[in-house]
């Protein structure tokens, strides 16, 4: 199995990147794959809504993103990890989940609306981490992640997220949250 991490986060080594370590770990242990992509380190440009991939299925846009479209593809399991900025993705992320419109373009090409009710390229998760408490603080980033994984012909598996995690030592310092995210991703892996 081939687990796909996404790190979202503009900032080296944050909470977000912290939760997300742990359960590639925990998928690793429990035998999977891992790779990973620092959206920090890559020169995605937004959707340019050229329309381009209606036909075609692939974006004409030639940048960083093309080596993460074969990345998406081979994935069997895809976890993004991002903390929230104004009750949504930070916008390096948002660009990457954006681009994804011709993964969603060829899904419209190859499958037909009947074809399109189930998901054949495997599950996606979001592990999110906030510093406030509000009780709406995931759901525009889980809203984002769910169609995200839409488009690329993945099931949304929901994920893990963590409330009021304030600072830089916010997640080294709970081992509670270590025990989670690695248990979180030893059962992506194995199912239970």
């Amino acid at each position: 199995m081939k687990v796909l991490g996404i790190y979202g986060s503009p900032r080296k080594g944050g909470n977000s990147d912290q939760v997300l370590d742990l359960v590639l770990e925990g998928a690793a242990k429990a035998g999977a794959d891992i790779e990973r992509v620092y959206v920090r380190q890559l020169d995605v440009a937004g959707c340019l809504e050229c329309g381009a991939c209606n036909d075609t299925g692939e974006c004409a846009v030639k940048d960083d993103m093309q080596a993460v479209y074969d990345q998406l593809d081979q994935a069997d399991v895809i976890v993004v990890g991002s903390p929230i900025f104004f009750y949504g993705p930070p916008s390096q992320l948002k660009a990457l989940i954006d681009r994804s419109q011709a993964h969603w373009s060829r899904r419209m090409l190859q499958k037909s609306p009947a074809q399109r009710k189930t998901y054949d390229s495997g599950i996606g998760y979001l592990v999110a981490v906030g510093a406030t408490k509000g009780q709406n603080l995931f759901e525009g980033t889980k809203l984002t992640a769910k169609y995200f994984f839409d488009a690329l012909d993945m099931e949304f598996g929901d994920g893990l997220h963590f409330r009021g995690l304030e600072g830089p030592d916010a997640v080294a310092s709970n081992p509670e949250i270590h025990r989670q995210a690695r248990e979180f991703g030893r059962r992506i892996v194995i199912g239970k």
